[in-house]
């Protein structure tokens, strides 16, 4: 598993580590795990041309079976020799939850690699007071921390963005704070310190220790002040248009709605589809924090006519202003272009549940 924070980074670091496999040798399946449906994480990933399955309607620790029954169709589909399991962003207890039961009841097929959380630097510098900005209350800090004090593999990912004394400062904190776990620094886009990474991952296996504890209380109130929304949008335009530019403007759209509620932004990340591409092919754009400029991760080097759109919005809101948001930003980003109808096929939003495993090993 490779579990962090929403907007850790955890995806393109999946993609990251199949395709090392893949170049390896190695037949690899891919598990991706949200508390709702329509996951940008699915797309982006299946564009790739990497088998993967979805479990959505809760993590992986509520839905252990579906975990199982995921990995199962992988094997009978495709055979991989490797799975890769990307959990919900806001979950933790992964090892008490899932690694442990999945070893106890199913040992003689699975090794269970050690695992690795994933954080933002700059997020991380904020959570652990290293740095100001904006930040999460403390239920919600409380779930940030207990993925941190259970990981095998601390990872600081996009270490491009700190410098090389913010780096430090950084790691020996993780390390004072989480002496159970190795800090490893990377850069999966400038592809830096990669492969001692996916050294550990591949050849390391999980050591069993005690389960931590855990407050499901605290756990369930800091889930439940997060917002989520997901939506598919039908694109259509009279003219083509440039994919980059509409994805980066409807983002900043509703990056200018959630300053007015306000709301901190977890991860707001959205995939396009264009009706005319046979191969799959989709344009990203993310954004991890209120103060960043919207950041195209995939662009399409072809213009387009038509096409869907996915919308992923994880924020500490209400839901139903981040609809509203969303729904503002849709109009306003229309009315800008004419001859563009941006059409909102289906939306959800809702607080996540009361985590309830379905088994929990100590």
């Amino acid at each position: 598993m490779i579990g962090g924070f929403l907007g850790a980074g955890k995806t393109t670091a999946v993609a990251a580590l199949a395709q090392h496999l893949t170049d390896s040798g190695h037949k690899v399946g891919l598990i991706t795990n949200d508390q709702g449906r329509e996951l940008v994480d699915t797309a982006m990933l299946r564009s790739l041309g990497f088998a993967t399955e979805e479990i959505p309607g809760g993590c992986f620790c509520c839905r252990f079976n579906s975990l199982t029954e995921a990995a199962a169709s992988l094997t009978e589909a495709n055979r991989p020799d490797v799975i890769i399991a990307e959990p919900v962003g806001s979950c933790t207890d992964l090892v008490a939850t899932v690694t442990y039961p999945l070893r106890r009841i199913y040992g003689d097929s699975y090794q269970i690699a050690p695992l690795s959380v994933l954080v933002d630097p700059i997020r991380a510098m904020r959570v652990l007071g290293l740095a100001e900005g904006g930040n999460f209350s403390s239920k919600v800090v409380y779930i940030y921390r207990k993925q941190l004090e259970e990981a095998d593999l601390i990872i600081v990912g996009k270490s491009e963005l700190l410098t090389k004394e913010e780096t430090e400062l950084l790691t020996s904190t993780l390390e004072r704070e989480f002496p159970s776990a190795e800090v490893m620094s990377v850069s999966v886009r400038e592809e830096w310190n990669l492969e001692s990474w996916f050294e550990r991952v591949t050849t390391g296996e999980q050591v069993p220790r005690a389960a931590m504890p855990v407050d499901y209380d605290v756990y369930a109130e800091g889930e439940a002040l997060l917002g989520w929304f997901n939506a598919t949008v039908a694109v259509s335009a009279e003219e083509e248009f440039e994919v980059g530019v509409l994805l980066r403007d409807l983002c900043a759209a509703v990056q200018r709605g959630l300053e007015k509620i306000p709301a901190e932004v977890a991860h707001l990340k959205m995939t396009y589809s264009p009706d005319e591409s046979l191969g799959g092919d989709v344009a990203v754009v993310n954004l991890v924090r209120n103060d960043l400029v919207p950041e195209l991760g995939i662009s399409l080097d072809e213009p387009s006519e038509s096409g869907q759109l996915i919308i992923n919005l994880r924020a500490e809101a209400d839901p139903s202003a981040l609809a509203e948001a969303v729904r503002q930003a849709l109009l306003e980003t229309a009315a800008a272009r004419p001859g563009l109808e941006l059409l909102l096929e289906h939306h959800e939003h809702f607080r996540p549940g009361r985590p309830e495993p379905t088994h929990r090993d100590a």
